[in-house]
């Protein structure tokens, strides 16, 4: 059960702007397409590693087309460094090939056609549909998963569960970047195995740190 109303919230995330004003979408990317393969490297791999082989990547695969030129195992050895690439390069060469063959090269802007991209679940689909077209969107990773459920903002055990509790509290034109705020947060505070709780800025709204921290 969610026990936060909705003047925490808010307040929760006006804490996390004021913290975090440069809270943003950390892949490097030009466009919606390299967007979608930059997310979908992403899984499993930091976003650092993520733009250090993209910066490469796009050089070499700037379009749908180029990537279809390269066949798989010369994709993987392009993306080696970053987590299972096999079956990433493998999702990479198939879901460009819809796109050439369906979308005329261009990446769908509605969450339905772009799950039917191969690779593509529901958190890449949010990704892209909230950084590339301004789509209010909230896509739950693992930091946003593990924080607000930490701090009370969700009560789900899976993510499509955290996805529908976050979007039924947080204002819908705060849904985007109440995303990054969560991200940041996580990445720098509230961390899976050390989470820095005493000196946080949201224990006090904090469900985590008042049934396990306070003594």
């Amino acid at each position: 059960m969610i026990n936060k109303s909705k003047e925490e919230v808010n307040k929760i995330l006006d804490i996390l702007e004021e913290i975090y004003p440069e809270a943003q979408c950390e892949l490097n990317y030009n466009n919606p397409f390299e967007l979608l393969i930059a997310t979908m490297l992403s899984a499993q791999t930091t976003d650092k590693k993520v733009n250090e082989v993209t910066k490469i990547l796009f050089k070499k695969y700037p379009t749908p087309q180029e990537f279809l030129k390269a066949n798989k195992e010369e994709l993987e050895q392009d993306i080696k460094v970053i987590g299972l690439y096999r079956n990433k390069s493998k999702n990479i060469i198939n879901m460009c090939k819809v796109l050439v063959e369906q979308y005329n090269c261009q990446v769908p802007n509605n969450k339905e056609e772009l799950m039917k991209l191969a690779g593509v679940g529901r958190k890449t689909a949010n990704v892209v549909l909230s950084n590339a077209f301004n789509v209010p969107a909230i896509a739950v990773d693992t930091h946003v998963f593990r924080v607000s459920n930490r701090i009370g903002l969700a009560n789900g055990d899976n993510v499509l569960k955290t996805e529908k509790q976050l979007q039924s509290v947080i204002p819908k034109e705060r849904w985007s970047k109440a995303h990054h705020l969560i991200i940041f947060h996580g990445r720098r505070a509230c961390k899976a195995r050390k989470p820095n709780c005493k000196e946080c800025i949201l224990k006090e709204y904090c469900n985590y740190y008042k049934e396990n921290i306070i003594q």
